[in-house]
């Protein structure tokens, strides 16, 4: 497929030529400025949302889409705007969710050197030159990430969402992985060489839920929402088994 001409962060990124700065940098500030204006202004309102990130590459035959399809309409008839990237794929199975569920749906879509237009089942569409500004508006409104089965993008938006938890820049709300066979390898790696090389703590493990059915989806957001003491116990169970394993796991060595 031919390479279109160069996207807004790929020119950010340049060095600038001899005194192409004065020229280009400073006025390219006021249109990052004016990105992240235009989409507070668009999302002002969106109270409750969940944002939903997986590939764009997911054909809808797949089964993955349409448990995308499914969790976004239980999602939205429990009254939460859905929150996509406004591609294809995962993500127009969360905006088709939303319709389903006559949910506010919302996609926040990006301009790549090859593709991605916005799908059509957006009731709120914004469309982003710079990656940063639109990962700002993806977290912003949302009360809960839901993952589902993805490539660098996917991961990129699920690293950062468990960086900003971990060091305490957004409050700790649901991460929930949806595919328990996909992400099982990632999984184990984060287990086994990540904790296991101490890079993270054993509570850190805990960021994030796996599961396989849309009613746990909901089940979890809304316990999160209330607020749940059960959810509460269950996390600080988690917790401490956890560490209790790592530390008996380090005396074995």
């Amino acid at each position: 497929m031919a390479r279109s001409s160069s996207t807004s962060d790929e020119r950010f990124l340049e060095i600038p030529a001899s005194d192409e700065f004065r020229h280009t940098d400073p006025w390219r500030v006021m249109r990052i400025q004016s990105e992240f204006v235009k989409g507070f202004d668009a999302l002002a309102q969106v109270k409750r949302a969940v944002t939903i990130f997986g590939s764009a590459r997911t054909p809808e035959s797949d089964p993955m889409y349409h448990q995308a399809v499914m969790t976004a309409q239980r999602l939205a008839e429990a009254g939460f705007a859905i929150v996509t990237g406004g591609g294809p794929g995962i993500m127009r199975a969360g905006n088709e969710g939303a319709k389903l569920g006559k949910g506010l749906s919302i996609g926040l879509n990006i301009e790549l050197p090859f593709e991605q237009q916005a799908n059509t089942l957006c009731d709120v569409s914004v469309d982003f030159g710079y990656f940063f500004v639109r990962k700002t508006l993806l977290v912003k409104y949302s009360q809960a990430f839901v993952i589902f089965p993805g490539g660098y993008g996917t991961l990129d938006e699920l690293t950062e969402a468990l960086t900003l938890i971990q060091t305490g820049k957004i409050h700790n709300f649901p991460v929930i992985l949806f595919g328990k066979s996909y992400w099982q390898g990632l999984l184990d790696w984060l287990k086994q060489s990540v904790l296991g090389s101490g890079y993270i703590s054993p509570e850190d493990l805990q960021l994030y839920w796996v599961t396989d059915s849309p009613e746990e989806v909901l089940n979890i957001v809304l316990g999160a929402e209330a607020g749940n003491p059960e959810q509460r116990r269950r996390e600080s169970k988690a917790v401490a088994e956890a560490a209790s394993a790592y530390s008996q796991s380090v005396i074995l060595d």
